[in-house]
């Protein structure tokens, strides 16, 4: 009995010095990366003109609601021009571009249709749109929302129905 006392009191002496000498290893992560610099569009309602769909991201909605060269539009921020042969509805809207980590002092504003219309004549300020990418703006700054006017021109002519085009919207940095 004795026996056993004294090897269960060395093996409890013993014990603490082998679990505490357990294997070690370290090792060193280097991380690297690129910064890389960017800007962000996003189409802001203004407060002349008709409430975005969307205000304050990429890819806002502007809708005229029923329009026509006479009568009335109910939808408050459209404004309405008639001339000889058609007439033309518009709307102020903010585009609002955000520079990070660039030296850029300000870009320039492209858009073009995303489909052709034989019908009528779309318009950002005074730049007609095609399906080529024209400017609309040039040296603009960043971080606020900067006005335009989007138009559609509608010949007297033109059947009744919906009206409807994607217009697309590039900022590139100076």
């Amino acid at each position: 009995m004795k026996r056993l006392f004294l090897a269960a009191a060395l093996l409890a002496a013993l014990w603490p010095a082998t679990a505490a000498a357990q294997d070690t290893s370290s090792g060193v992560l280097t991380v690297t990366a690129n910064l890389a610099s960017s800007i962000s569009l996003s189409f802001e309602s203004d407060a002349s003109g008709v409430a975005l769909a969307g205000s304050g991201t990429n890819a806002a909605t502007m809708a005229f609601g029923t329009v026509s060269a006479f009568g009335t539009i109910t939808t408050p921020g459209v404004t309405r021009t008639v001339g000889a042969t058609d007439f033309t509805v518009s709307s102020p809207f903010g585009v609002k571009v955000v520079s990070f980590n660039s030296t850029s002092a300000s870009y320039n504003l492209a858009a073009s249709l995303g489909s052709a219309d034989a019908t009528n004549t779309w318009q950002v300020g005074s730049t007609t749109l095609s399906t080529t990418p024209a400017t609309v703006a040039t040296a603009q700054g960043y971080g606020g929302a900067q006005t335009h006017t989007l138009a559609i021109t509608i010949p007297q002519s033109a059947a009744a129905g919906a009206i409807s085009r994607t217009v697309n919207f590039t900022a590139t940095a100076n």
